[in-house]
């Protein structure tokens, strides 16, 4: 009875906590290691099954441990958290985990390949050069106006503000020298991330299911590869309303004696996905504004809501055709669409 049925495991970068049990439920293991007798221990042990908390370097544990004959299952941190019985510390944690594992309800994140985190390095990438590059452009533009030039919006525009600044006799010398300095700043932003955009489209490219997700309005090749690479696996959800309830693009439930009370959506899940199909909702609408070409769906909701909450709904929507071509492996047809939606449901 003493045989080890389940691990669980807090990680951190340097001391590791244990936390086993037998058949009989009954704990057997309950220790601490650093990194490398972690390593040792469970390189001897037999093969069993082992839970870790999802966080950044999840995946590479459960990569490695999968190669010494364990089977991994990795938890959001969100759902392991009911189990913490008390006081929070790294023995609770592993507690936590091995108890939240042996639940039949219980859902757990898929572990990604090397290639597949490679993959989602390019994404995160760009977004942290265009944050840069956002910012340098409102410096910029702060300092001009120091000197009484500005420019119309639009990064577009921040070449030529720096042409006209260096060509303003007006602006000291020491400015002009500095604002070369941040030109030059600029400009290898900008090759950065066209080179990054290069390496994601040529991704995209050799992905199916990206390039069937780019033909979705509003999607475009950022989002198709963000709900490539940050969604699990698309046939763990049962519906299209679920999926979009996990990436929080559904009004919180407070409902309570019968009475049916929703609040503002949840903001669950990633932010950066639900964030670009947030935006590309925002795009198809403008667009639908300009044009006059809004489907009557669309058409319907404009005029009973303010075009920011719209463009919520249109992400909810964008999501669920999403989900339903992820998992069919249909493509997207504007005729077909309707159809799409009733089965993601």
């Amino acid at each position: 009875m003493d045989k080890i049925t389940r691990i669980g495991i807090d990680t951190s970068k340097h001391v590791f906590q244990l936390h086993g049990v037998n058949a009989a439920e009954k704990p057997v293991l309950r220790k601490k290691m650093r990194r490398k007798e972690s390593i040792d221990f469970l390189t001897t042990c037999p093969p069993t099954v082992i839970a870790i908390e999802a966080c950044g370097g999840s995946h590479h544990w459960a990569r490695l441990l999968t190669s010494l004959g364990h089977e991994v299952k990795m938890i959001a941190p969100q759902l392991v958290k009911p189990y913490v019985k008390r006081s929070k510390n790294d023995a609770a944690d592993a507690e936590a985990l091995c108890e939240a594992m042996s639940r039949p309800t219980m859902r757990f994140v898929p572990v990604k390949t090397v290639d597949e985190q490679a993959a989602l390095m390019v994404v995160g990438v760009r977004g942290r050069l265009i944050r840069n590059r956002t910012q340098l452009a409102n410096a910029i533009r702060g300092y001009a106006a120091e000197f009484g030039i500005s420019a119309a919006k639009g990064l577009a525009h921040i070449p030529l503000l720096l042409e006209r600044i260096q060509a303003d006799a007006t602006v000291p010398e020491l400015a002009r020298e500095l604002f070369a300095s941040q030109a030059e700043e600029y400009a290898q932003l900008e090759e950065k991330i066209a080179d990054v955009d290069a390496k994601l489209k040529a991704w995209q490219r050799t992905d199916e299911r990206s390039k069937r997700l780019n033909r979705i309005p509003g999607i475009g090749p950022i989002g198709a590869a963000l709900l490539i690479m940050k969604t699990p696996a698309p046939e763990l959800f049962r519906s299209g309303r679920q999926f979009a309830a996990w990436i929080g693009l559904t009004p919180k439930d407070h409902s309570t004696g019968g009475k049916l009370r929703l609040g503002r959506i949840t903001r669950a899940g990633d932010e950066a996905l639900r964030a670009v199909l947030v935006v590309g909702a925002t795009t198809v609408i403008q667009h639908a504004r300009r044009s006059g070409k809004a489907s009557p769906w669309l058409t319907e909701l404009l005029k009973r809501k303010p075009p920011k909450l719209a463009a919520v709904a249109l992400a909810n929507k964008m999501a669920r055709i999403a989900w339903k071509i992820m998992v069919s492996g249909e493509t997207y047809n504007v005729k077909l669409a309707p159809a799409l939606m009733v089965n993601a449901a």
